[in-house]
């Protein structure tokens, strides 16, 4: 279909999926509320259904789909033109964009009534309102003194968390959050807010300039935090417009097509391997080249102004198409998919109740009594499902903690190599004799030692978090399979409490009759209690990033080097000057930094092991406390219901045709209300 690639349509897409949200989450909470009152009425009447799961579910997805945001984490290096781009996004010269000043802080743009800045700190020191000027002045730092901060590894603001900036902007009032962080320095990558934006954002925006594609820095950072991560990165390749002023004839088509075409080889070449979603190439729907300071200067004086030549228009409308389309989707077919759950559950557990109305109370008890061998074939499916995820887990803790173990061991055979490549550019070897100097020498190679390890870290945890996956995807088949067994043990049961064939009609198709906790386990309630895997991680406190600090702290890295710079300056002392000498020095501190570093391997190996072991086995423990507790809630839930039936007839005489008509009443409400999300959910698909 034609599309203008506007701002505008941008905003009518985002209000419209929106409201699209606000709607159905209206109809969730018509489903919560009905359900509640019905429980209550059924106190009074012939028993509760037991449908306090469903409720609570379905009551925080209401919450969740109110409370939505896309939201947007926009990195990029020093000097890129962040603040730039992200203004032109916005259509206002909201952040700090001049030559000089870049931001140094994590800041949260959204939406607010009334401009507000609010600033965190890490020290307890309560949060603190600033208005804007103040926080560009305060909080803005020169990329010179950026830069020396990050040879220091220092933070420019080392006691501040991160700030939030509300602002009454069109975009933001839509439902988009974008989260502004520093530089790609490591210091500030190992910020634990930053690393947790990361993984809880929809999308990345990263930042490149065309003059300096693809730095050391930048490709340390993709290869370290998002490569094989299932992240959605976009790539903006910024101020593409000036290509042309390095040219020897600006004006001259042809150098300029050949300047161009060479510079998206390199690009391409570079970013190709991030831009692989299932198997597929996405490379032209990831990476634009954009101008951004024309792209703002046009917005600020008409707000809808077309972006043609800019290059962020293409970019506008595959975010749109991202965002409210492949993610929209996604966010509310979770939606639907519990809303077919209470409905499923709610018609079956009245198809069960309105037959056994018409029994008496000792008929009710024996036919009770007729389903407990049922009951037992649902506690060893339980149990079945339990014995599988504690195998799962037992392995594969200890194959992660022994690849840890492999991993660090085997480092000795390719440090040098791998080494020598990182020590900067800038280090002088024969600075070591000069006392002002030395102090930078000792700085400067501990820091390529660091970012030699961190590099090396991050290629195992790649491996170790794929595992991780691999194995929750296959409990997740397990989990549809074990339903499976469930729904027909629960089918057998409701057969020979009503004695008759159990099908109850339904007016909504369903493409899974999976029970709830199958489908939790099945990743496809994450609307509810977050995405399976990635709250099984955040719940079970699963972090790779303490491991690594251990590493570097059992490595004893002042110990290393303490150790070897005094045999170092007998070595170099006797070294002329010159281009090959310098390399002879780079060799042989590298054997020397790898024979003290191969002392502490493993000692190291051996000290993370345990840390690594236990750290894997609370992801599987945690898994299964919510699984097994799904399922404990489902078959008590279900001998509580028949139980509530009992206590009813034994304490009063049920009116059947009211109970009937109550009954039916609750079904026809919950089936309008999931009709209704229905629509909203092919509407959005429609467009």
């Amino acid at each position: 279909m034609s599309y203008t690639v506007e701002p505008g349509n941008f905003l009518n897409d985002l209000d419209r999926v929106a409201r699209t949200r606000q709607r159905m989450a209206d109809q969730l909470s018509t489903i919560a509320e009905t359900l509640t009152q019905a429980e209550f009425d059924g106190e009074k009447a012939s028993g509760k259904l037991e449908l306090e799961r469903e409720i609570e579910d379905i009551v925080t997805a209401s919450k969740n789909l109110r409370q939505g945001v896309f939201r947007l984490l926009v990195l990029g290096d020093m000097k890129r033109g962040k603040s730039t781009f992200l203004n032109a996004l916005i259509g206002e010269n909201l952040l700090p964009s001049d030559v000089n000043p870049c931001t140094a802080l994590l800041t949260i743009l959204k939406y607010g009534p009334e401009k507000k800045v609010t600033v965190y700190f890490r020290d307890g020191k309560p949060p603190e309102q600033i208005d804007f000027k103040s926080f560009k002045h305060r909080y803005t730092i020169d990329p010179e003194e950026a830069k020396k901060l990050e040879q220091r590894q220092e933070q420019a603001f080392p006691n501040v968390s991160h700030a939030v900036v509300e602002y009454p902007l069109a975009l933001l009032e839509k439902g988009v959050e974008i989260v502004d962080s520093p530089g790609l320095n490591d210091t500030e990558a190992r910020n634990e807010l930053s690393l947790g934006y990361i993984h809880n954002c929809h999308a990345i925006l990263f930042v490149l300039r065309a003059s300096q594609p693809c730095t050391l820095a930048e490709r340390r950072y993709l290869e370290n935090y998002i490569k094989d991560r299932g992240l959605s990165v976009f790539f903006l390749v910024n101020a593409w417009d000036q290509i042309k002023e390095g040219l020897i004839d600006p004006d001259d088509p042809e150098e300029l097509e050949e300047a161009e075409t060479k510079l998206r080889k390199v690009f391409r070449a570079n970013l190709a391997e991030y831009c692989q979603v299932d198997g597929v190439d996405v490379y032209d729907e990831r990476v634009f080249e954009i101008s951004a300071i024309n792209a703002l200067r046009r917005r600020i004086k008409e707000p809808n102004a077309s972006l043609e030549g800019t290059g962020f228009g293409e970019f506008i409308q595959a975010l749109n198409v991202f965002l409210t389309q492949e993610r929209a989707i996604s966010e509310l077919r979770q939606a639907r998919t519990l809303g077919r759950q209470a409905h499923k559950r709610v018609r079956e557990a009245v198809a069960r109740r309105i037959p056994l109305l018409e029994q008496n109370l000792e008929e009710l008890k024996q036919r009770i009594d007729s389903v407990e061998p049922q009951f037992t074939q649902l506690n060893d499916i339980r149990d079945e499902f339990r014995d599988e995820i504690r195998t799962m887990r037992d392995r594969k803790a200890r194959g992660i903690a022994d690849s840890f173990k492999t991993y660090v061991l085997n480092l000795e055979h390719t440090f040098e190599q791998d080494f020598i490549h990182y020590q900067p550019s800038e280090l002088q070897f024969f600075d070591f004799f000069s006392e002002r100097q030395r102090e930078d020498f000792n700085r400067l190679t501990q820091l390529a030692f660091e970012q030699y390890v961190n590099d090396k870290f991050f290629a195992w945890t790649r491996t170790a978090e794929k595992e991780l996956e691999t194995a929750f995807k296959d409990l997740s088949a397990s989990a549809e399979k074990y339903g499976a067994s469930y729904v027909k043990v629960t089918d057998q049961m409701s057969e020979k409490l009503t004695g008759q064939p159990f099908h109850p009609r339904t007016s909504i198709d369903t493409d899974d009759d999976s029970p709830g906790w199958a489908k939790w386990a099945m990743g496809l309630f994450s609307l509810a209690t977050g995405n399976v895997v990635g709250a099984v991680l955040a719940f079970s406190g699963f972090d790779f990033k303490s491991i690594l600090l251990n590493f570097f702290a059992t490595a004893g890295l002042a110990i290393i080097f303490g150790s070897i710079l005094g045999p170092f300056g007998i070595i170099i002392a006797g070294l002329g000057i010159g281009a090959l000498q310098a390399n002879y020095a780079r060799q042989q501190f590298a054997q020397m930094i790898k024979k003290e570093l191969v002392k502490h391997l493993p000692q190291v190996a051996q000290e993370q092991w345990q840390p690594i072991y236990s750290a894997v086995q609370e992801c599987f423990d945690t898994y299964e406390r919510e699984v097994i507790k799904r399922v404990n809630e489902d078959i008590q839930g279900r001998k509580a219901e028949l139980n509530n039936l009992v206590k009813q007839k034994e304490s009063h005489e049920i009116n059947r045709t009211t109970e009937l008509a109550r009954l039916q009443g609750l079904e026809n409400t919950i089936t309008t209300a999931c009709q209704a999300l229905e629509t909203e959910y092919q509407s959005l698909l429609a467009g």
